[in-house]
């Protein structure tokens, strides 16, 4: 390698900060904007904190906690959370149980095993489902999805678990006849981020190394060998990231889980029954509410599913840090 000379080196100490000044400007821009997006975050904190003040001060950490028999009343202002915690973390969790397996053979197809010719049409359908609004998965899912395939699963679900006991609690029911329910909600949420986790899955996939392909078959593994046993642990950090996405979809959805979870409020745990989220109880009462108490326990309900993605996602930053410390090269990659 070629040393630069001494006339180079007094060129660079002369003009190397004034051809540097120019990145002053820029620089300075991009923590500007990294700057706002703290900030940003915030001051939606603290609106939030600050606007749940009078919820807070009235029922304290009594609004947060499970009870036998939950409350909420706006004639006679006595509100309680719970519900709608629950609500929103079953449905999250059943949709992710449900769309992760289906997503994961979609980002396999699509990586390894299909047809080039098949390939491209393939990933635009992919992409187009995930464009799709919410709401037209929400008319969907009422007129097609619930009688059709919700409220006859909801009934074989009912007749087969019910009665075992431990796990028939979450299974309780019957399911109503329109199949409006938290399973419902979740087969719904699973069809909704089946595409976000396939997509960011299958990008993943294709960008490991063909080198790490070509190992694995050199030394005698199976095509299916090399995919479960060297692909799918490569790229484990970006498929969690993946997974996050799609959660965070879940636990967010307003309009698709409004018009199809029943928007009721029991006691009971079974995803077989109506229920509400976080956001479908915002969404369906906010704009209704009509004492400041009332307004105050929604914006708390807010704040709440806030901080819920919040954590959630700081989890998942430290989760993809750990695997990637342990694989320092696809860290690298």
């Amino acid at each position: 390698m070629k040393k630069p000379t001494n006339t180079e080196n007094s060129w660079k100490k002369k003009f190397g900060s004034i051809l540097n000044h120019g990145d002053r400007p820029w620089n300075s821009l991009i923590i500007l904007m990294s700057a706002l997006i703290i900030f940003l975050m915030l001051a939606i904190g603290f609106l939030l904190w600050k606007d749940s003040a009078e919820s807070r001060n009235v029922f304290s950490w009594n609004f947060l906690i499970p009870t036998q028999d939950p409350t909420w009343n706006p004639v006679s202002n006595e509100f309680q959370a719970w519900p709608f915690i629950y609500g929103t973390l079953i449905t999250a969790l059943v949709a992710l149980l449900i769309a992760l397996p289906i997503s994961l053979g979609i980002a396999i197809f699509l990586s390894e095993l299909c047809p080039n010719w098949l390939r491209t049409p393939l990933n635009w359908l992919v992409e187009l489902l995930a464009a799709i609004p919410s709401v037209v998965y929400g008319l969907w899912g009422i007129f097609i999805f619930l009688p059709s395939v919700v409220t006859p699963i909801g009934t074989a679900l009912y007749d087969a678990f019910s009665h075992l006991p431990g796990i028939g609690v979450f299974f309780a029911g019957p399911i109503p006849q329109s199949g409006a329910s938290r399973l419902a909600a979740s087969l719904i949420l699973a069809i909704m981020i089946i595409p976000t986790i396939a997509a960011v899955s299958r990008d993943v996939l294709q960008a490991i190394p063909d080198s790490q392909r070509e190992a694995s078959l050199a030394l005698g593994s199976t095509q299916w060998e090399s995919i479960w046993q060297i692909l799918l642990p490569y790229g484990n950090s970006g498929i969690l990231g993946a997974v996050i996405l799609g959660l965070g979809r879940a636990l967010g959805e307003t309009m698709a889980v409004t018009m199809v979870i029943g928007n009721s409020i029991e006691g009971t745990i079974s995803i077989l029954r109506p229920g509400y989220t976080m956001a479908s109880i915002i969404a369906n009462e906010f704009a209704e509410a009509v004492s400041s108490l009332h307004t105050s326990s929604l914006i708390e309900i807010g704040f709440v599913l806030f901080a819920m993605t919040l954590i959630l996602n700081m989890i998942a930053r430290l989760l993809v840090w750990s695997v990637t410390r342990r694989n320092p090269q696809e860290a690298r990659s």
